[in-house]
């Protein structure tokens, strides 16, 4: 049952991530004509990702270290970087890097950041974002492999 546990945990929180950033987020962006919207629609989703991601680190962690004797020492230390990896990911892109983005956003006003002076500096907040959020789902894909 614990490997069963684990791989659900890990399913749901690597599958979240691949279904929020891959999906449904460009499917806002080529959807709506108002970008300004589709920002705000996918803002709030990233938000209850990032809670998403926090919760399934604790319970995952959890699983790992007090409720797997399945696992040998060298396979619970690995996870332990994957979920930790994982972690940092969403601190570093979501509660790091998201609040500058979110301060740029808000200075620009109802036009958007695209149109204004900021537009530079946000698109290489976006882009530092887009990038842990690559590393975060490939790491993803590490640990649904190993919480079997």
């Amino acid at each position: 049952m614990p490997a069963r546990l684990r791989l659900l945990v890990a399913t749901i929180w690597a599958g979240s991530l691949w279904t929020v950033g891959y999906l449904v987020a460009p499917t806002l962006f080529i959807t709506l004509d108002d970008r300004v919207l589709a920002g705000t629609i996918a803002g709030r989703l990233f938000r209850v990702e990032a809670w998403l991601c926090v919760a399934c680190a604790i319970v995952l962690g959890i699983l790992v270290r007090y409720f797997s004797p399945d696992l040998e020492r060298k396979q619970i230390r690995s996870i332990a970087w994957l979920i930790a990896g994982m972690l940092a990911c969403t601190l570093i892109g979501y509660f790091g890097l998201q609040p500058f983005m979110a301060a740029l956003r808000e200075a620009a006003g109802p036009a958007g950041v695209m149109d204004s002076d900021a537009k530079l500096q946000f698109g290489l907040l976006h882009g530092a974002s887009s990038a842990i959020y690559l590393v975060q789902s490939l790491l993803g894909v590490a640990l649904v492999v190993k919480a079997r």
